[in-house]
């Protein structure tokens, strides 16, 4: 039901004094009438006034040469100032035993935290595996401080310890699998942390989130280098999974068909650096045989590689 009669009415009024360009006084008045349906001019109205007044004007607080020289322009991301002094892993173990005091979701807890991510960065890989040897116990709830730090710490040294965890069957499986989802947000990969990584693309236990995280670092490295099909690393990388595809992805059961469409995402992922396998994932597409979720998996393979690679071998009759 919708009355034509109007329930609400209300007004506001400013008056305004400006003078030299400064808003000296602005006075206000609002009303508001509720009109009753039941008795035709009769309501409730409420009227409010209010004054604002300038009181002072303060001087331009003027910062002097000394003071805008320490001042720069920089993105909103977290900076943290790097340190001066050398790292020991002595310190980093105490770190770890602080944090497992410390009370939970505490400001403290936090600081610890990101204390610990940036000390790790400073250590080589020996001081790391000496870390993990004092370092691996478990704190409350079964929390592990160095196990979810590793993943932030993103150097060659903490992958590479990573990738010595994941071999050794030294962490649960869910952190296994946060490990290589953390690969794919690496900043700066290395070509030691590919070619460290790569053995683990051959074990029978690879998960997806192994295919999918290496071959994630494999094109952010690619992306940052040129040339990048001749690093060593990247080669080992890609004839892995070269021998996956065979000569044309031919599967045998389902088992294996699944197998297939993860090896043809990974190598999707690759990008540029998986561009010498254009001419297998073109047979793989090509073949009328094959499965049409092998085919159309194929297809989608290409979608990181140039255009003039796609053109010439999935479409050798285009000139």
């Amino acid at each position: 039901f919708q009355s034509e009669q109007q329930i609400l009415s209300s007004q506001l009024e400013c008056v305004q004094s400006i003078k030299d360009g400064v808003l000296e006084e602005a006075k206000c008045t609002e009303s508001n009438r509720v009109t009753l349906l039941s008795h035709k001019g009769s309501g409730a109205e409420t009227q409010t006034q209010s004054v604002l007044k300038l009181l002072q004007v303060e001087t331009e607080t003027l910062y002097n040469k000394m003071d805008s020289e320490d001042l720069y322009m920089t993105s909103i991301l977290f900076e943290r100032e790097e340190t001066k002094r050398e790292v020991t892993g002595g310190e980093v173990t105490e770190l770890v035993w602080k944090l497992c005091l410390a009370q939970s979701a505490s400001y403290e807890t936090a600081d610890l935290f990101m204390t610990l991510v940036f000390e790790l960065r400073h250590l080589y890989l020996e001081a790391l595996r000496a870390l993990w040897q004092r370092s691996s116990f478990k704190c409350r709830d079964n929390w592990q401080p160095l196990i979810d730090a590793l993943p932030s710490c993103a150097t060659e040294a903490c992958v590479v310890l990573m990738k010595d965890l994941i071999a050794s069957g030294e962490v649960e499986e869910d952190k296994v699998e946060y490990f290589f989802w953390s690969f794919a947000f690496i900043p700066k990969p290395t070509s030691g942390m590919i070619e460290s990584l790569a053995p683990l693309l051959k074990s029978p236990r690879a998960s997806q989130s192994c295919f999918l995280g290496l071959t994630a670092l494999v094109h952010r490295f690619c992306s940052a280098h040129s040339s990048c099909d001749g690093v060593p690393a990247v080669q080992s990388v890609v004839r892995t999974l070269g021998k996956f595809l065979g000569g044309n992805c031919t599967v045998q059961d389902p088992e294996h068909l699944s197998k297939m469409q993860l090896v043809l995402k990974a190598i999707g992922n690759a990008g540029l650096a998986a561009a010498s396998l254009a001419p297998v994932l073109s047979s793989c597409a090509s073949l009328k045989s094959h499965p049409m979720e092998i085919r159309l998996a194929a297809i989608q393979a290409f979608r990181r590689i140039p255009c003039s690679v796609r053109v010439s071998d999935l479409l050798p009759e285009v000139t």
